[in-house]
Order: C-alpha cells, then sequence, then structure tokens
C-alpha cells in the first residue's frame, strides 16, 4: 500500500466501523442513552488501538507520526460525520454534536500520544 494512502484508507475504517457499531446498537441508543453512548466511546477506543497497531505493524513506532496520523483520523471523522449530523437524519446542533459524539474523537490523537510511548517499552 502506498505510504500516503496507508494513514487515509485506515482514517476512513476509524470512521466507518464505529458507525457500523453505531447502526447494530441504536435500538439501545432509544431505550438506554448513557449505555449507548459508552458502548460508542468503547467501540472508537478499541478501533484507535487496533488501527494504530494495523498502522505501525512491521514499522518503526514514532509518536510524532502517530499523533500526526491520530490528528488526521480526528478531523477525517468529523468531516464524515458533519454531512450526516448537520442535514442528515440526525439533524443535531453543533453544540449537540459535540457534547454528544464529536468530543469522542479526541480518542485517536490522545490514544497515540500515551500509548505510543507503552509500545515502544522493550
Amino acid at each position: 500500500m502506498a505510504p500516503r494512502l496507508r494513514p487515509i484508507l485506515l482514517g476512513f475504517f476509524s470512521w466507518f466501523l464505529p458507525f457500523a457499531v453505531s447502526f447494530v446498537l441504536f435500538p439501545i441508543r432509544k431505550s438506554n442513552p448513557p449505555l449507548f453512548s459508552t458502548f460508542m466511546f468503547l467501540a472508537v477506543l478499541i478501533v484507535a488501538g487496533l488501527l494504530l497497531k494495523l498502522y505501525f505493524f512491521r514499522r518503526a513506532i514514532r509518536l510524532g507520526e502517530a499523533i500526526l496520523v491520530g490528528l488526521l483520523w480526528l478531523a477525517m471523522n468529523l468531516i464524515f460525520d458533519y454531512p450526516m449530523f448537520a442535514f442528515g437524519p440526525m439533524k443535531m446542533t453543533v453544540a449537540a454534536y459535540y457534547s454528544e459524539i464529536g468530543l469522542v474523537y479526541l480518542t485517536f490523537p490522545l490514544f497515540a500520544l500515551l500509548a505510543i510511548p507503552l509500545a515502544r517499552r522493550p
């Protein structure tokens, strides 16, 4: 895979996989919103860890690169979400979106910042 395509393709999956999980768990959203939010946070966290591991598979782990990739994935997730939540079926205000969903995507750069140094330990 081309070096520039790798972070973009994995960035798409960083959005798509939690989105797919949200469809499966959507009935819970109406009956128990806090449980749905917890499941979604866990889905994003697991996806972040797995995709960062895949991104650095058989490559040297560099903290700066990991943070940049995490920031790229954060931006991609916000861009992919915007049409759906601003104009699409969800119709949320910006404040509601960030309080319920948008801030969870900070998981990508924060996970990289906090977990990658642990992965480099002998």
